[in-house]
């Protein structure tokens, strides 16, 4: 049957989306921020031209959201030791600097979108508990490595 979606699809295009494209992107933080970026905010679904191409639009859908899924996982059990080193990874990478990304992050919260759709509540809110403690945690490094710059410079 044309229309049916097999399992075996699904598997095959989360296969070449980890191979391609995730497996180039360091880190998970930055991956599911990717990942939840090619999901359409009004209706949910997942699009992906070059997926689509190959397999179909909705094996394609299908496995976004089952890689999506994945990497939102790791990052709920990861320790916020980890999703500290995540962050700094991410500004280190995306950002101008770590402090740019702490500003904009507090204000804007991109963390609490780039939630799968089928999550349950508890876990989204646990999520965003923890990249909130480790934005502060991450601010306070800065803050102890801007005075710790003043400190060394030669008294007046």
């Amino acid at each position: 049957m044309h229309g049916e979606l097999k399992h075996e699809d699904v598997e095959a295009a989360r296969r070449d989306l980890t191979d391609r494209t995730l497996a180039k992107i360091r880190g998970d933080l930055p991956r599911l921020i990717y990942l939840a970026s090619m999901r359409d905010y009004n209706t949910g679904e997942y699009h992906h031209e070059g997926l689509a191409c190959m397999f179909t639009q909705s094996v394609a859908g299908n496995a976004i959201a089952s890689c999506h899924r994945d990497v939102f996982r790791r990052l709920v059990l990861c320790s916020v030791k980890e999703l500290v080193e995540q962050l700094d990874l991410h500004a280190r990478t995306n950002c101008s600097s770590s402090s740019d990304l702490v500003r904009v992050w507090e204000k804007l919260q991109p963390y609490r979108i780039a939630v799968p759709l089928e999550c349950s509540s508890l876990a989204a809110r646990f999520f965003a508990t923890n990249v909130r403690a480790a934005l502060t945690i991450l601010q306070a490094r800065q803050l102890r490595a801007h005075q710790e710059e003043l400190s060394a410079l030669p008294s007046p």
